[in-house]
C-alpha cells in the first residue's frame, strides 16, 4: 500500500512538473474586481491556471515569457449573448432547411474561432434553431478538436407554439424535424419537462423567451408569450439542475414576468421603464443589452439582405433601446455584455464597446461589463473574469489605453485561453 501511495505522489510531483509554466509581463494591466488598471505586472502561469499576480514576482528556470510590457493586458472578454453555432451568417431563417444539422454546426468552427481570436475567450450562446449543435461545438473546443471560446451553451430555445425564436411562416402540413422545435412547450409542465430533458443532455444554461422577436416571421416584440406562471415553472425547475434562466424580452410586461420569476437575466429589455429598472435592481437581475447590432441589421436592409417583416419589427426599438440602456446605467443597474452575435459578423463583438461608452457607461463600466459583471451572471466569478491567482489562464492584450479610448478593444493584439496562446502579434517570447 506504502508503495501505491508513494508512485501516486510521484505521479502528481511530476505532472505539476510537466505542466508548462509561463511569465506574462504587463506594462499595464486593468483589474475589473477593483476598477482600477496596475502597472508593471507579472502574470505567473502553470498549464491553464494563474499562479501568482504581483510586480516582481520571480522567473522560474525554464518558464516561458512572453512580454507585454507595451501592452494593456485584460482578462479575457466574454460575450452574454451569441449564437455561435448557427452555422453562415443568414437573416432568412428558412434557409436553415436547405442545410443538414451536420453542415450547419461545420459552419460554425470558423464562428468560434472568429469569436476567441477577436479576444473573447468565453461566450453564453443562448440558442440555435438546430437543438443542441451548440453542445456539440462546445464539446468539440473543449476536446481541443477545434479553436474556440470556452462556451456555456443553451441546447435550444424554450417557446411556445410559433413563438418567438420558433422556425414560423411554414405551411400547416409540413412536420418539421425534432431538432427544431425540440423546445416548443406550452404550459408550466411542459416547460419543466424540456428543461429536464435539456438538463440530461448536458446544456450549461437555459433560455426561455418571454415575448415576440424581432428576427421570426409572424412574431410581434410587443406581444406577451410565456406566462408568469410558466416563467417560474422553467426557473424553478432550473434551479433544480444547478441551471440560471436567460429571459429574452422586449416589451415590458414579458420583462416584468421574466424578472418576477428570477430569471438571471433579461435580453434585449428594449421596452423598459424606471418602475422596471428599480424592480430590476430589487431583484439583482442583470440587463443584457445588444445596444450595436442594429447597426448590422440597417446595413443588410441597405443591400436587401434583411426580410422587411423584420425591418417592420425592428423599426423605432434600437432608439428606445439605446435612451433605456442609458437610463439603466445612470440608475446603477446590473449590466452585462451581449452582443447577439451573427446579427453582426462573428468576431467584431468588440465593437459594441464604443456604444457602451456613448450611452453613457465609462470605459471602465463596459470593460467590467464584459469581464467581471459576467463572469458573475454565469456564476462562474472563481475562474474567470479577472486575471488573479486560481482562475483560468484567459488574457487578451491591445495597444493604447482602452480607457482613454475604448476602440481600441476592437482590434485585439494578443489571445490566450487557458494557458495556451492562440493570438501573439507584437508579443516577444523567450525562455529563461
Amino acid at each position: 500500500m506504502r508503495a501505491c501511495a508513494c508512485l501516486a505522489v510521484w505521479l502528481l510531483i511530476s505532472e505539476a512538473m510537466l505542466a508548462q509554466v509561463t511569465v506574462v509581463r504587463a506594462g499595464r494591466m486593468v483589474d475589473p474586481d477593483s476598477g482600477t488598471v496596475l502597472s508593471n505586472q507579472m502574470i505567473l502561469i502553470s498549464g491553464n491556471k494563474i499562479q501568482a499576480v504581483g510586480p516582481g514576482l520571480t522567473v522560474p528556470t525554464g518558464a516561458k515569457v512572453i512580454d507585454l510590457s507595451d501592452k494593456t493586458v485584460l482578462p479575457g472578454l466574454i460575450d452574454c449573448h451569441t449564437h455561435v453555432a448557427d452555422g453562415q451568417a443568414d437573416s432568412e431563417p428558412f434557409n436553415a432547411l436547405k442545410k443538414t444539422a451536420s453542415q450547419v454546426v461545420l459552419e460554425s468552427i470558423p464562428n468560434a474561432r472568429n469569436m476567441l481570436l477577436s479576444g473573447f475567450t468565453t461566450v453564453r450562446d443562448v440558442g440555435t434553431y438546430r437543438a443542441l449543435n451548440d453542445v456539440a461545438l462546445r464539446d468539440a473546443i473543449n476536446r481541443g478538436d477545434v479553436m474556440g471560446p470556452r462556451m456555456f451553451v443553451a441546447g435550444a430555445y424554450i417557446t411556445i407554439t410559433g413563438g418567438a425564436g420558433a422556425m414560423t411562416g411554414q405551411a400547416p402540413d409540413i412536420q418539421l424535424p425534432w431538432d427544431l422545435h425540440y423546445g416548443e412547450a406550452n404550459s408550466p409542465w411542459e416547460v419543466r419537462q424540456k428543461i429536464r430533458l435539456l438538463a440530461h443532455d448536458g446544456v450549461d444554461v437555459i433560455k426561455m423567451l418571454s415575448t415576440g422577436a424581432v428576427l421570426t416571421h409572424g412574431s410581434n416584440p410587443a406581444s406577451t408569450e410565456f406566462t408568469e406562471e410558466e416563467l417560474q415553472a422553467g426557473v424553478d425547475e432550473a434551479h433544480h439542475f444547478g441551471l440560471r434562466v436567460a429571459v429574452h424580452a422586449h416589451a415590458a410586461e414579458g420583462i416584468r414576468n421574466a424578472i418576477l420569476a428570477g430569471a438571471a437575466s433579461i435580453e434585449h429589455a428594449e421596452l423598459l421603464d424606471d418602475d422596471l429598472i428599480a424592480l430590476a435592481k430589487q431583484h439583482g437581475t442583470y440587463l443584457d443589452m445588444d445596444i450595436y447590432d442594429e447597426e448590422c441589421i440597417r446595413a443588410a436592409a441597405q443591400t436587401g439582405q434583411m426580410p422587411a417583416d423584420f425591418l417592420a419589427h425592428d423599426a423605432d426599438l434600437a432608439r428606445i433601446q439605446r435612451e433605456n440602456f442609458r437610463k439603466a446605467v445612470k440608475a446603477g443597474a446590473k449590466m452585462a455584455f451581449g452582443t447577439d452575435a451573427g446579427v453582426c459578423p462573428y468576431g467584431t463583438s468588440g465593437k459594441q464597446f464604443a456604444f457602451m461608452v456613448k450611452y453613457g457607461m465609462t470605459p471602465m463600466q463596459a470593460i467590467q461589463a464584459a469581464t467581471s459583471n459576467a463572469a458573475d451572471l454565469l456564476g462562474h466569478s472563481s475562474e474567470i473574469g479577472s486575471v488573479k491567482a486560481g482562475k483560468f489562464a484567459d488574457l487578451i492584450a491591445v495597444g493604447g489605453d482602452p480607457l482613454q479610448d475604448i476602440s481600441v478593444l476592437e482590434t485585439v493584439d494578443f489571445v490566450m485561453k487557458d494557458g495556451k496562446v492562440y493570438k501573439s502579434a507584437g508579443a516577444a517570447a523567450c525562455s529563461q
